[in-house]
């Protein structure tokens, strides 16, 4: 979340008559995450989160948000997305697409303990159960044919060591997987900056905009290798055990996602590793950005390639 495109006090106060929000009391622009514009927003009848987005298109918006409410609905900890007057969850500000949703409560935990990543594996493991009752459908726009793209992007930028290191993980990337890998709808992005505690109670999941449905074994990859790392890119076992203990408690593992378990962990690693080159390399502009560090993941795929515990520990 950052700050690409500014807005003005009239502006907004303008914008939120299409809802039944009350008055504008203040608002304030959020420096985390790369993608969209946000704002926290206060009104006389609570806070609220407004996301303008920059690069997703209006008509992929419902997906999201109605995701979102969907989980919300079956008592997940999710933002529920404000309807306007006409009852729709998209609007149009700035030119660009945008939407609110309620703030809330809790923080950050940016050095989880094991009881975090227990909480932290029922709860994706539950969004995977409730999805299975949601009828949307949209593909997953950072497959195989993105990491492509986007590895011949950043390629020229990049040292001969990590040249080759890219280039083979896009061969690897490659592989035939099994047919029957359970699939579903996938929060896709669930980090640590994605997930609200008030102490060891989950109190939020966020930042659902890269949600598609695919191989939910992936996205227990995306979350194990940002929640069970360490600074080096080795995984915590003490983490990484309680995490999938967790999860595996709510949904049993097939046969066919244990064999395919360092697949996906190097497929995740991969493709925050080419995000974050491409942010790095290729910066977009605006008043309060924010730029993670491609060295991290680079770490992790280093690290998944060297050793993977298995899916079962």
């Amino acid at each position: 979340m950052s700050v690409y495109t500014n807005i003005e006090q009239q502006e907004l106060e303008t914008f939120l008559k299409q809802y039944s929000l009350g008055a504008l009391l203040s608002y304030e622009g959020i420096n985390a995450g790369i993608e969209n514009t946000n704002y926290f927003i206060t009104t006389e009848n609570g806070e609220f989160v407004l996301t303008i987005f920059e690069e997703l298109k209006a008509e992929a918006l419902p997906y999201y948000l109605t995701f979102m409410a969907h989980l919300s609905d079956h008592g997940m900890p999710t933002a529920h997305p404000i309807a306007d007057l006409q009852g729709d969850y998209v609007r149009v500000l700035k030119d660009k697409p945008a939407a609110i949703v309620r703030r809330l409560e809790g923080q950050n935990v940016l050095e989880p303990t094991s009881e975090h990543c227990t909480t932290v594996g029922h709860a994706l493991a539950q969004m995977h159960v409730v999805g299975e009752s949601f009828s949307g459908a949209l593909a997953n726009p950072r497959d195989i044919a993105w990491s492509e793209k986007t590895a011949q992007r950043v390629l020229a930028q990049l040292s001969d060591e990590d040249q080759q290191l890219l280039k083979n993980e896009i061969q690897y990337r490659k592989q035939p997987l099994a047919s029957n890998l359970p699939q579903g709808i996938i929060h896709a992005d669930l980090f640590r900056d994605n997930v609200m505690f008030m102490g060891q109670t989950l109190t939020g999941i966020i930042d659902f905009y890269y949600a598609c449905n695919d191989y939910l074994l992936y996205d227990l990859a995306v979350t194990v290798n940002d929640w069970c790392s360490l600074e080096t890119g080795t995984l915590n076992m003490d983490s990484y055990t309680a995490l999938l203990n967790a999860y595996c408690a709510e949904r049993e593992f097939q046969p066919q996602e244990i064999e395919a378990w360092e697949y996906m962990l190097r497929a995740a690693a991969l493709r925050f590793w080419l995000s974050r080159l491409q942010d790095k390399i290729f910066p977009k502009d605006g008043e309060i950005t924010h730029t993670k560090d491609p060295n991290i993941f680079k770490n992790i795929l280093q690290s998944r390639i060297n050793d993977v515990p298995s899916l079962n520990p």
